[in-house]
């Protein structure tokens, strides 16, 4: 199965909610559609950042990177209800690097 990479960006948390109901969030959205293999919370250029790496079903390339992010983009709209986001970036591994899709 291929293997994909989200990484979001995270501004600022909305009021009434915990740091950590925003990875929670985005792990329980994800998880809806793909096998999650990991998730962890970076700091990019002094900016937190969500890095989720999933499974797609195995198709063909175009839809599987589809998938990829559309299902990106539903986990940035479920996060955005906790939390407020910057930058989405969607990356499928090949031959051991991580590429833009």
């Amino acid at each position: 199965m291929p293997s994909f990479q989200t990484r979001l960006k995270i501004t600022g948390l909305r009021p009434g909610y915990a740091p950590e109901s925003v990875m929670d969030t985005a792990v329980e959205v994800l998880g809806t559609r793909h096998h999650v293999e990991s998730h962890q919370l970076q700091i990019s250029g002094g900016v937190p950042q969500l890095n989720l790496r999933f499974l797609v079903e195995a198709t063909e390339d175009s839809g599987e990177d589809q998938q990829a992010r559309e299902s990106a983009a539903m986990m940035r709209d479920a996060v955005e209800r906790v939390a407020l986001t910057g930058t989405l970036s969607v990356l499928r591994r090949s031959r051991g690097k991580w590429l833009p899709v």
